[in-house]
């Protein structure tokens, strides 16, 4: 005791210092190993951490005013980072002690020595790790010491860890102090983990493998007690760095091997940070394996780090400019890594749970790894118990479990994300059959196929669930993923029996006449009946014409979607004269009406039936067919006017689909209508009318060229048609002006009226833009990265505008029975068609002032209906 008061009382460091030497070497061997915690470790260890501290404490406060010039200071501090060192020496020595004793260790034994260690090599790491900073430029000056320093730390972490392993833990005679000394043991050694994590990869590598060893080896006692989340958390963020770094070595290579000068030094590093990648990726493959049950709240950080590892490797938008070969190298380690840590997790409900949520805060450069791991697990379902298949594919099933959605339905929600992967398209390895190489495919087939194999292994008991993912999808406002859907569904109906196709085609028709009103829904919908119907084994497709026979007006929706071609040869005949009489009849109805706007929905579905049998059949109808046809447009097209095509949506419609019925028939149909029609474009298209109007318009003026107009109306036509072309032609939207290249083509290439084509033409930009177009030649050349990012920003508004159409969706939802459908108010609907009678005014003055100046007067007019305006809102109020 004289001893420990001598070095308690004792000021000076190097006094401290070497009492605690003498103490160590003289003392410390002849104590016994059952007194040595209580009469050494815990008095004496505490001081050295004092004084430990207190160095470092000192070099903290200035070790920024060093130079070289301070000769005085840099003794000082030199000086105390030396007595550093062998204070690190001194516990080294206790430590190679503690290992030449024979006895069984006890962590009881070694607590305050623990303790000691733990806290002098983080603070030395710290130091280490922070030097450059702290020594503001003159770290050259104490370099040497900062070296031995860190040596010497090193070697004692290392020995310390070999006598931590000899301590054993057995499980009936362990107490509860021996458990908590142990858990502490293991927070510290995570927490020197984080200090060196870019420091030394060598002993960052040993230091996590230390700990994951002795947390297996203890598991028995402390795995209800072990901060699982700080070490995945640790795992997951020391993969991605040196993941992150290999990248950043892969494209310091890349670029300097195009340049003909790569580095071998980058090349060695890029090796040694990938071997150390491939141990970190390993270790929590294993830590997961180990302690997969206590890792619940852990899933969301095992989750993102999947999707992030993956967001940074082709096919991602978002991962670098690589060789082959180098991605090679980087693809046989990680995939695979992540591929079995995929394989432990499938079966554990909290990660199917965090997987199955529709998670709006992933950023879009997730959404494409998303869509990739949900490939992935699909295609390892297969092998699984039905338990699992169902824990994954039926979404929860009671309140008070946590929300969890079917597979199928979350792989659409994140495949509509993809808009920019879907749009280059990125390439991904297809599936080798019939013994043909392996090519890259689409995004789109890589989903479909996959997901089509899936259906194909998926037990009779979930089908309920696919149907319903599908059918929700097929409602979904994204194109794409109504597609996919519907690829998928025909192919279940192929891979199916015949009676489950007649069924679900049953089903979509029903869907399609409970639609009101144009959306997208319906069009989704129907684009599936169509196709679904070929699909119909010939004795379905007969009792689909009775049961929705095309002699019912009401059924004239579903035959305006379905193609009267799939049908058995001789049911084609009488079913296309029963639609076109069904449809001209509700159309002569109408006329002999008082042409109301409320019966006008029920004429565009007759008008949109006559148009679907035309293109299916076009002039190969017969003269009494076609004649009963074209003697209903002419009394239509008479009852239209300018200002109802520009006010109203109902008769935009009617005119696209009169439009359409005229040029497919354009042989059959009178010179006095196409006389008429051409008058009313030449009157409508200057006031910019809708796009489908003028779409419309142009296939009609595409038409023109199959026929020759008669000497009576050639004047009135020909003179009219290059300036409705060259209008069109000089169209500011993209999605016009190539209708208006393709009508402009097909007119010049077969009409007999040749004179019309210069006359089109006489702007020379437009001259070369046709031209341009004949010749298949790009005018617009953008570079990929350029796409690339365009991309992207649409892709952010894309995802935007889906997410708040998904959410109105929810709140009112189109597809219902029509007769329970709210409707406007009479007045509600009167105020809409003033105001769109007013709207479409003011267009067209707009218009007018555009083409030239405009007379005094008009400003008076203009400030009169401001006036009238503020007045209206005023009463409003």
């Amino acid at each position: 005791m004289i001893s420990y008061s001598i070095y308690q009382n004792d000021e000076s460091s190097n006094e401290q210092l070497r009492i605690l030497k003498i103490l160590t070497g003289k003392f410390l061997p002849h104590i016994s190993l059952f007194d040595i915690e209580h009469t050494f470790f815990s008095e004496v260890l505490p001081k050295a951490m004092t004084l430990f501290d207190e160095l470092a404490s000192k070099l903290c406060q200035q070790a920024g005013a060093l130079s070289s010039q301070n000769s005085e200071l840099q003794t000082v501090l030199r000086n105390a980072i030396q007595t550093q060192v062998q204070l690190l020496e001194v516990l080294m020595n206790i430590v190679q002690h503690m290992c030449t004793l024979e006895e069984a260790l006890t962590l009881s034994s070694v607590h305050s020595l623990s303790l000691a260690v733990f806290h002098v090599l983080k603070n030395t790491f710290s130091h280490c790790k922070d030097s450059e900073t702290l020594y503001s430029g003159h770290l050259h000056l104490v370099a040497d010491l900062l070296q031995c320093l860190f040596k010497e730390a090193y070697s004692l972490q290392k020995g310390f860890m070999e006598l931590l392993d000899r301590i054993v833990l057995e499980s009936t005679d362990a107490s509860g102090d021996d458990v908590a000394c142990m858990v502490v043991v293991v927070h510290n050694i995570l927490k020197i983990c984080s200090v060196i994590s870019k420091m030394d990869h060598a002993l960052h590598a040993n230091t996590w493998k230390f700990l994951i060893k002795i947390s297996v080896k203890h598991r028995a006692l402390i795995e209800t007690k072990l901060p699982h989340d700080e070490l995945i958390t640790g795992l997951c963020e020391d993969i991605l760095y040196s993941y992150n770094s290999c990248l950043q070595l892969a494209e310091q290579i890349h670029q300097s091997t195009g340049m003909g000068n790569a580095n071998t030094t980058d090349c060695k590093l890029f090796q040694k940070t990938m071997k150390l990648c491939r141990f970190f990726a390993n270790t929590l493959v294993h830590y997961v394996k180990e302690f997969i049950d206590f890792l619940s709240s852990s899933c969301h950080r095992l989750h993102h780090f999947y999707l992030q590892m993956y967001s940074k490797l082709p096919p991602s938008l978002y991962a670098p400019v690589l060789s082959d070969e180098l991605y090679d190298q980087i693809t046989s380690i990680v995939p695979v890594a992540l591929d079995t840590l995929l394989s432990q997790l499938l079966s554990f409900r909290p990660f199917v749970e965090r997987v199955l949520q529709i998670n709006r805060d992933f950023s879009l450069e997730l959404a494409l790894p998303q869509c990739l791991l949900l490939i992935n697990i699909i295609g390892k379902l297969s092998s699984q118990s039905c338990e699992i298949q169902s824990l994954w594919c039926s979404g929860s099933q009671f309140s008070e479990e946590k929300l969890r959605l079917p597979l199928v339905h979350v792989l659409f929600h994140n495949f509509h994300r993809c808009y920019a992967e879907l749009s280059l398209p990125v390439q991904l390895p297809g599936v080798m059959s019939n013994g043909q190489a392996l090519k890259n495919i689409s995004l789109y087939e890589y989903v479909c196929t996959h997901l089509c194999s899936f259906i194909t292994s998926l037990p009779a008991s979930l089908f309920p669930d696919l149907e319903y993912a599908l059918l929700d999808a097929v409602l979904n406002p994204h194109m794409l993923t109504a597609l996919l859907a519907a690829d998928a569904w025909c192919f279940l109906a192929r891979y199916g029996s015949a009676e489950l196709c007649a069924h679900h085609v049953s089903l979509i028709a029903q869907l399609v006449k409970s639609c009101s009103g144009e959306c997208y829904q319906l069009s989704h919908l129907s684009l599936l009946l169509r196709r679904m119907f070929f699909l119909m084994a010939p004795n379905h497709q007969a009792l689909f014409t009775d049961k929705f026979s095309p002699k019912d007006p009401s059924n004239l929706l579903l035959w305006r979607q379905v193609s009267v071609k799939a049908l058995p040869a001789d049911l084609q005949k009488p079913v296309t004269s029963d639609i076109i009489s069904t449809a001209v009849d509700q159309c002569l109805k109408w006329q002999s009406s008082k042409h109301t706007l409320g019966e006008l929905e029920q004429v565009n579905v007759a008008l949109a039936a006559l148009v679907a049998v035309c293109h299916a059949d076009g002039e190969a109808l017969n003269s009494e067919l076609q004649l009963s046809i074209t003697e209903v447009l002419g009394p239509m097209w008479s009852v239209l006017t300018v200002e109802q095509v520009l006010s109203q949506r109902c008769i935009q419609q009617t005119t696209t689909l009169l439009l359409s019925l005229i040029s497919l028939l354009i042989r059959a149909v009178g010179p006095l209508l196409i006389v008429q029609v051409v008058l009313f474009l030449n009157s409508l298209l200057p006031l910019n009318p809708p796009d489908n109007v003028r779409i419309a318009a142009l296939d009609f003026l595409g038409s023109l060229g199959k026929i020759i107009m008669p000497p009576d109306v050639q004047h009135t036509v020909l003179l009219k048609l290059p300036c409705l072309f060259a209008s069109l032609l000089e169209d500011k939207s993209w999605l016009i002006l190539q209708h208006a290249l393709q009508g402009f083509t097909l007119f010049a290439e077969k009409t007999c009226h040749e004179e019309v084509v210069p006359q089109s033409l006489e702007s020379g930009e437009l001259k070369c833009r046709v031209v341009s177009f004949l010749n298949k030649v790009i005018t617009t050349v953008e570079s990929k990265e350029l796409q690339v990012e365009r991309l992207k920003q649409q892709n952010a508004i894309l995802d935007v505008h889906f997410t708040h159409l998904n959410l109105c969706a929810v709140n009112d939802f189109v597809v219902e029975p029509s007769a329970k459908r709210a409707r406007l108010e009479q007045f509600d609907e009167e105020y809409e068609r003033a105001l769109q009678a007013a709207e479409n005014a003011f267009k067209t003055l707009q218009t007018l002032i555009k083409q030239g100046p405009a007379p005094e007067w008009i400003k008076a007019r203009l400030q009169a209906l401001h006036t009238t305006i503020t007045a209206l809102n005023n009463c409003r109020q």
